[in-house]
């Protein structure tokens, strides 16, 4: 096996290149999933300091669509740092977790690819209660979770 850095230049045994192949896309899931988690546990460290605060926010349905998960993600990231004015360490840290790559790619169940335009703006969805907010949150999440452990 020969490794050798700048443009990648690899050179492995054809049975080595399938073990890495199968190994690299259940690393894949294994770090999606373990992305998620991490979320759900940052969500239940700030659960109760956003469940106290008195506020209507814009809130995506709990029975989403598959194609308007991440739209969903998306809008409660975005309520989460403006409605919420994200400064508490944990609260920052829940939010840049939910603005990572890996967990935008867990929750992009949409097959089509123009998924977006079907789905409600974050200012047309209802308001709800701060503890229904993070009850929904929780349930996406877990549901990417369940998505995810199903493949």
């Amino acid at each position: 096996m020969r490794i050798k850095k700048g443009p990648a230049t690899c050179r492995l045994s054809l049975p080595a290149k399938l073990c890495c192949a199968s190994f690299a896309s259940t690393t894949g899931v294994t770090l999606e999933r373990r992305k998620l988690l991490e979320v759900l546990k940052q969500l239940g460290d700030v659960k109760d300091s956003l469940e106290r605060r008195e506020l209507l926010v814009n809130t995506p349905p709990q029975n989403i669509e598959d194609c308007c998960c991440l739209s969903a993600l998306r809008c409660f990231r975005a309520s989460l740092h403006v409605q919420f004015n994200v400064t508490e360490r944990k609260q920052d840290k829940l939010y840049r977790s939910l603005k990572h790559p890996i967990t935008e790619r867990s929750l992009d169940f949409c097959k089509t690819g123009n998924a977006v335009s079907t789905c409600e703006t974050c200012d047309s969805q209802p308001k709800a209660t701060a503890s229904e907010f993070v009850k929904r949150l929780e349930s996406l999440i877990q549901r990417a979770i369940s998505r995810l452990s199903d493949n």
